[in-house]
This record gives structure tokens, sequence and C-alpha cells, in this order.
């Protein structure tokens, strides 16, 4: 049997080294020479006090004993061309690992997806980049892998008790990803990875027999008896008793279709904002205890950082933090700007950016109660536009310097900035609410207490960050997950209102294919 064993050594020995091994040996209280293989199961940064140290849970194996990497046991798959059909709208992950753990269970995943392939996809994204001009079925949320394929790839939740995490991360590495998110503490493919592990995913899903339909887009359910038989296409009608929704956040017009049908669903509270960025150095700087000229050692990955704050009872925090990360356009309805944030696999861009949201309560939509459930969405909606108006109308973005922005004062110039739509100068507090820009400046006058380098006019705000979750849930059935008025039908993670990033999402997307093969 191997040893376990936990230890904490300076940052700068590197897994693998002799001195790593030396270390190991010494904590066991053996010889470093009858050492195997030394296989790490977890591994995470401590950088609370100026000696950071690195973290570690390993197994050792000496010479006499067989290496076992339980972690690689792949799922068993059969062809299921002609197995019983169960239809997924959406092709992120939880649709993509829906339809991997269908055909594990002996069916067949039909999956329609509005946008294009991953590849394809770029395209669309280039010329929304650097031409403003949006193709609203393929962009940074629309298309193969949904919208965490092109914005980051972050592989973090506190989602253990939904399901696996290793499943899904297993899954993954056996699609492509490096190893090294099965043990890191914040697992990280990067927007540079992401696009070729969705299309191997994409092709195992083929290769055993399921379909896979792009460019294709939902336009009504097909009911009888409150009971879903299949829905209505712009490509045509496909018939099943089982459809698992899993469209995304941002899918606004599935909410509405819903609506429209008397599909119930519900308004729920959200969190809007802006994105934060700053010279990655800084934050560098803040973390690791550095001086604000000294450059961080290679050792070290770039910073992150995470802040929560209540001001008068309403949390403002940071979401979706991309260390060495780079601002995207996000918008998927002409004339809005929304913005979000990624990173490339090695975290090497200049810039850290972040969202920096409040919380929106129901109570704080009153004037859009005509809208009944849809109010989050009319509410975004107009924030969204008032952001493209202010900073000329096209993708740029209305932007301004973290302590103009403290001390209610126009910005005369901006800093150079990743988003490369453009930035123009527009006081925040004419786009957001004043309840927003209140709340996100006394977050702002706490985290600058308290994080040392964190105040500075280096800063940027750029407005709007909006699509932190759905502002709509879709109700289903604790035990069944099937909707709690439509027979067959299957609300599904982010978009639904049960999850949050890609994991939790897949995690679901998988629940939701055992309850399909379940129904009765």
């Amino acid at each position: 049997m191997p040893f376990p064993c936990t230890i904490i050594l300076p940052a700068e020995i590197a897994i693998n080294s002799l001195e790593f091994q030396q270390s190991i040996a010494n904590k066991l209280g053996i010889e470093p020479t009858t050492i195997q293989h030394i296989q790490v199961q977890k591994s995470s940064i401590d950088a609370r006090k100026k000696a950071i140290k690195r973290n570690f849970q390993v197994l050792v194996y000496q010479h006499h004993e067989t290496i076992d990497n339980p972690q690689y046991t792949p799922p068993i798959y059969t062809n299921v061309e002609s197995k019983t059909p169960i239809l997924i709208v959406g092709a992120g992950p939880a649709g993509l690992f829906a339809a991997l753990k269908i055909i594990e269970l002996g069916y067949k995943p039909i999956v329609i997806e509005r946008g294009k392939m991953v590849q394809q996809r770029r395209r669309d994204l280039a010329n929304l980049t650097k031409n403003h001009v949006l193709n609203p079925d393929s962009n940074y949320c629309f298309g193969e892998g949904g919208a965490g394929t092109y914005s980051d790839g972050k592989l973090y939740t506190r989602s253990n008790k939904r399901g696996d995490i290793q499943s899904i991360l297993t899954l993954f590495c056996q699609h492509g990803a490096a190893t090294n998110i099965l043990v890191e503490s914040h697992p990280h493919i990067g927007t540079n990875k992401l696009p070729k592990i969705i299309e191997n995913i994409r092709h195992t899903i083929l290769q055993y027999g399921g379909e896979i339909h792009f460019e294709t887009k939902l336009l009504q359910f097909i009911l009888e008896n409150q009971t879903i038989k299949g829905i209505v296409t712009n490509k045509g009608t496909i018939e099943s008793d089982r459809v698992i929704l899993a469209t995304g956040h941002s899918a606004r017009d599935v909410y509405h279709l819903l609506h429209q049908q008397n599909i119930a669903i519900e308004a729920k509270p959200f969190a809007l904002g802006v994105r934060i960025e700053h010279p990655q150095p800084i934050i560098d700087a803040m973390q690791y205890h550095l001086s604000p000229s000294s450059i961080r050692p290679e050792y070290l990955p770039a910073a992150p950082y995470s802040i929560v704050n209540q001001v008068e009872g309403r949390g403002v925090y940071s979401f979706c933090m991309c260390p060495g990360g780079i601002i995207a356009p996000c918008s998927t309805e002409e004339g809005l700007v929304v913005t979000n944030g990624w990173s490339p696999s090695k975290r090497d861009s200049a810039f850290a950016n972040s969202g920096l949201v409040t919380e929106i309560r129901l109570e704080d939509m009153k004037e859009y109660a005509q809208y009944g459930e849809l109010a989050g969405i009319y509410f975004q909606q107009e924030i969204e536009r008032k952001a493209c108006i202010s900073a000329g109308g096209t993708q740029a973005a209305p932007a301004q310097r973290l302590m103009d922005f403290i001390h209610n004062k126009k910005s005369a110039t901006l800093p150079i900035c990743s988003y490369i739509p453009g930035i123009h100068s527009v006081e925040i507090k004419e786009v957001l609410p004043s309840f927003v820009t209140k709340s996100l400046r006394q977050g702002l006058l706490h985290f600058t207490k308290t994080l040392k380098g964190y105040a500075t006019n280096e800063a940027v705000l750029v407005a709007t960050e909006s699509r932190t979750s759905s502002p709509v849930r879709i109700p289903r059935d604790k035990i069944t997950l099937q909707h709690t008025q439509i027979k067959g039908l299957y609300p599904c993670a982010e978009g639904a209102g049960y999850a949050g990033g890609i994991v939790s999402a897949a995690i679901d997307g998988q629940h939701c294919a055992v309850a399909a093969v379940s129904q009765s």
C-alpha cells in the first residue's frame, strides 16, 4: 500500500524535483532511493504570510508497489444509435455532460445548439471584438461549449454536495485537459485549450451514436396534456417525450417562450455590477507581499483574489476573478453592452480582472413589476442599453478609474485596458442604478482599506457585469427533476437557476440525464 503524506513546503520547491522527493522521504522516515513514484492528489498555495508555502497531499509508492490510478477509469460506452432518444437543448457543459451520461446509460442523446461549432465561433468572436458586429446566435454566450468555452474554463466549485466533482474533472482529462486540474485547489483549463477539449467531447458523442445539430434554434415546445412530446426548431420538428433544457442564463428568448406557452417560471435574485481591472503586478504585489517594483517569481502563478463585504445588509463581492486575464464583450443582443472575463491557460496577460457585483433583490425591481416573472430580464436589458448608449452605441464600454469612481469624479483619461472594443470615459453612476453604485462604492472603500495596493487609479471599472446568473428560475421537482408542471421537461443548470459555473452545470447535466433515463 502506498504511504499517504501531507506536507507543507516552500513554494519554490518544484514538484518532482530531488528536493521535493527528499522532503517527502524525510517526512515519512524512508530513504529517497526507495521511492518509485509520488502521486500528487491535492496542491494549493498558502500566501497568507511573507514566506509563501505550498500544501501537498500525496501518495508515495515504493519500488515493490503497483502504481494505481483509479482517476482514469473511463466510462463504458456502447453504440446507442438505435436506442431510445432523449433530447437536449443546449450544448454547454450541462448539455454535453448530460449527453455523455445518457450514452453511458444506454440511451441516445440528440443535442441541438443554436450556435456554431467551437472553431466556427472564433470568426464571430473576432468580428464582435474587432468590428463590433454581433451575431446573436454565435458569440461568447452561444455556441458549442456554451459561455465557458471562450470565457475562461475555470473549474473551481463548492458543489461537493451536488455530485462527484472528480468524475467531471476526469472526463475533461480523458478529452484532453492537463492532469493538473485533478490536483489543484482552483483548477483552470484556459480559453486557449478548452475549445479542443469541447471538440473531443463532440467526437465521443457522435462516435457512439449520439446526434448534435448546430445552428438549430428552439422555437416551440410541443405539449399534450401537460406532457412534453417534442420541440419545433428553425429546421423542423424533433419528437421526444424527454427534453433536458440546458440553454444557459443568457437565452432570454427561451424564458419568453416558456412564458408565452404558460409554462411556469419564477423571478429570482441575481447580482450586477462592473468588471474591475488592475495591472497584474499590482495584484501580485498585494497577494504575495512583494514591493511594487518587484517581479513575481516564476514559480508562483499570477495571483488571484477573492473579496466580499456587506453594505447595509447587501452583499458586495468579486465574481469570476481572472488573473492574467482579458475583459471580453459578451452581449447577445444588438444595442447592449455586457462584459465578462477570461484567462488563457498560462494566465500571462498583463492584467487581472474580476466582476465586482452587488445583490439585486426582487424588491429592487418594483418598477418592472408589469413584466411579472420576466422583470429581471427587463431590468438587466435597460442597464445594458444605457451602457451601450453612454459609450457611443457600439461594443465600446463605459469606464471610470477606481479612485475617480469612489470620489464621484469623471476620469479625464483612462488607463490601457484589455477590453479590445475600447472603453470611453463615463461616470458609472450614469449607467447603474444609484443603489448599485452606492453599494459598490462602499464595498470598494472597505476593500481599499484592507487590501494594500488595491486602491489605485491605475485600476479601471468597466460596465456592465450583468450576466452573473439567471434572473429567472424554471421550477422543477426536487426528486424527479422534472418541471413542476410539465412531465418530461427537465430544467437544467445555470439557465434554470440550479448551477453556477462549468463544473456545477456539468454535474446538474448528469443528474438530469439520470432522471430522464429513469422516467417512468
